[in-house]
C-alpha cells in the first residue's frame, strides 16, 4: 500500500511517521507514504505560490483552487504509473477529505487495504475546496466525524493509520485485529485489565481471574454488548436532545 498525500504543510506529517507502529510498517516497506507540497503545483511563475482564492459570489475565508490540485494528482498519477513494479496491475482509488464527506468506518479501512495499492488522499484547508475537485477529481469525500477541523490533514493521518493496521504483516499479533472494535459482529469492543489484580479498592472482576475461558468468553461478550447499548443509546439521547433544541 502506497499513500500519497497532498497538503499545504507537508511538515506536519513528519513526527507522526517517525514513532508505532507507521514508524515500523515504513522501515520494513509494508507500507509507503510520499507527500507532496500543493505550493509547488502552483501557476508557472507566481513568485507567491498561490493555491487559494477568494470565493465567487462573495463569502468569508479562502477556498483551495482546482488547478494545482488537478496538477498536483495528475503528477502523483503519472509517478505511480512510471514507479509501478514488476507490470504489477496499480489499483488508484482519490480521496477528498471533507467535513460533508462519507462517515469513515472501520469497513472502509478494510475496503481500501484490500481494493487498492495507492491512495491519493487530498487535504482540505481553509473555507473548503473548489467543487470541481470532488465532482471531476476525486473519487471519493471522506469525513472522519461531524465536526469541524482546521485542514484535512489529521483525518488523512487517521485513514493512513486505520489502513495500515490491515496490512499483513504490519501487526505483530495478527490476533488483535480480529478482537478490535468494529471487526467483531456487535462492534463493539469489551473492557480489558491487567496487573495488578486490585488497585485500591478497585479490582478486576473475578470471571477474568477463574481461568474458566468459556465463563470469560460470555462475560466478554455481554459487556461489549452493554458498551454499545450504552455509547449508542447515548448517542440517540444526544441526538433527540439537540432536535428538540433545534426545533424551540
Amino acid at each position: 500500500m502506497h499513500f500519497h498525500l497532498l497538503t499545504i504543510f507537508p511538515e506536519i506529517f513528519e513526527s507522526y511517521f517517525r514513532f508505532g507502529i507507521l514508524k515500523r510498517a515504513l522501515e520494513k516497506k509494508l507500507v509507503e507514504v510520499s507527500v507532496y507540497n500543493l505550493r509547488d503545483f502552483a501557476a508557472a511563475g507566481d513568485p507567491h505560490r498561490s493555491v487559494d482564492d477568494t470565493p465567487y459570489g462573495g463569502g468569508p475565508g479562502m477556498v483551495l483552487k482546482v488547478e494545482p490540485i488537478f496538477r498536483g494528482v495528475e503528477f502523483i498519477k503519472q509517478k505511480i504509473t512510471r514507479e509501478k513494479r514488476d507490470n504489477s496491475e496499480r489499483k488508484i482509488l482519490t480521496i477528498l477529505t471533507s467535513a460533508r464527506g462519507a462517515i469513515y468506518r472501520q469497513a472502509k479501512a478494510q475496503e481500501f487495504e484490500k481494493q487498492y495499492t495507492d491512495l491519493i488522499i487530498i487535504c482540505g484547508r481553509y473555507e473548503g475546496v473548489d467543487e470541481r475537485v470532488a465532482k471531476h477529481i476525486a473519487d471519493e469525500e471522506i469525513s472522519i466525524g461531524e465536526y469541524i477541523l482546521s485542514g484535512g490533514e489529521l483525518p488523512a493521518l487517521v485513514i493512513v493509520d486505520s489502513v495500515t493496521r490491515l496490512v499483513s504483516g504490519v501487526l505483530g499479533n495478527t490476533a488483535s485485529l480480529q478482537q478490535e472494535s468494529y471487526n467483531k459482529i456487535n462492534g463493539y469492543d469489551y473492557p480489558v485489565y491487567t496487573k495488578p489484580a486490585v488497585f485500591k479498592d478497585w479490582s478486576v472482576p473475578s470471571v477474568l481471574l477463574s481461568g474458566n475461558h468459556q465463563q470469560i468468553e460470555r462475560w466478554r461478550l455481554r459487556q461489549a454488548g452493554k458498551r454499545k447499548e450504552e455509547l449508542v443509546g447515548g448517542a440517540k439521547t444526544d441526538n433527540i436532545k439537540n432536535n428538540l433544541q433545534g426545533n424551540d
